[in-house]
């Protein structure tokens, strides 16, 4: 892997406006998270609604966000699709383009067996050369793939490098370690675990919240590789109000209006996703006055 990916996995929201992508607010915001210290950048996830793209609004991303991230940390793509041919496309697509690694998850109208999962990685793993993180996400994909699952594609599919795990299941995490000997590392998804899953060995923090509050979760982060673990649980006290209401209220558009509050508008989510509602937005306000910015 030419570059290790470790730390805070900074997830960007995707910027609208009356044209399409706002190709200049997005590069801002990289730059700005970038800038601030995360360990590396994951575009086109849930929180850039790909799902909501066009392929062409998803490579305009891809391009956009390599070109702002321009090497300084890792950048790692979301590439799934609803078919395998979509998603190779996608992975191939982020490769040219130069993306450290590509994010999967498998996402399909009909549920898919542990046989289909396993063919729809190798297929991507046989068109491309960077890392796959697997991304399980049962409550996004309706498809739960379970520790020995990952274990298998890690030990068997070449390029599957590393899991995204977001359940909020620690154990899951505790039982990938045991079955791997250590050796498949894994990334925290599930915000509020975040102080659970670092100190239970998680590679990283797969979050939205460097988009509204970098430092202090660099800091949370910083504290628990330090062993400073008091110091880590004040930091996470601060942040959990953050943490559990963007989640709530669905990151895409809990991060845009946080934005907004912010002053770096980046439009509305896109149907049919809604913005904020004024009453969750005063509570976001409050909740955002409370967390230090440094």
């Amino acid at each position: 892997m030419a570059q290790k990916i470790h730390g805070i996995i900074a997830y960007p929201i995707t910027p609208f406006d009356e044209s399409g992508i706002d190709t200049e607010r997005l590069t801002a915001l990289v730059e700005t998270m970038v800038d601030a210290g995360v360990h590396a950048i994951a575009p086109l996830g849930s929180t850039g609604e790909s799902a909501y793209l066009s392929f062409d609004e998803w490579k305009t991303v891809v391009d956009t966000t390599v070109a702002a991230v321009d090497g300084r940390v890792p950048t790692v793509v979301g590439s799934s699709d609803l078919t395998t041919a979509g998603a190779v496309m996608r992975a191939e697509y982020a490769q040219a383009a130069g993306a450290s690694s590509v994010m999967v998850l498998p996402v399909s109208y009909w549920p898919l067996t542990d046989r289909e999962i396993v063919q729809h990685y190798s297929s991507i793993s046989d068109a491309i050369s960077i890392p796959i993180v697997a991304y399980n996400n049962p409550a996004t994909s309706g498809i739960d793939m379970k520790p020995a699952l990952l274990h298998h594609m890690f030990e068997t599919i070449a390029n599957v490098e590393m899991v995204k795990e977001s359940t909020g299941d620690i154990q899951r995490m505790l039982e990938l370690t045991a079955l791997s000997g250590g050796t498949l590392p894994f990334y925290n998804g599930s915000n509020p675990l975040v102080l659970e899953a670092l100190m239970a060995g998680a590679s990283g923090w797969c979050t939205a919240a460097p988009c509204l509050r970098p430092e202090p979760t660099i800091a949370l982060y910083d504290a628990i590789v330090a062993g400073e673990i008091e110091q880590a649980k004040e930091i996470y006290a601060e942040l959990l109000p953050l943490l559990k209401f963007i989640v709530s209220k669905g990151l895409p558009t809990a991060v845009k209006a946080g934005l907004e509050i912010l002053g770096e508008p980046a439009g509305d989510p896109r149907l049919p996703l809604l913005p904020l509602e004024p009453a969750d937005r005063v509570e976001l306000e409050s909740i955002l006055a409370a967390v230090a910015t440094a």
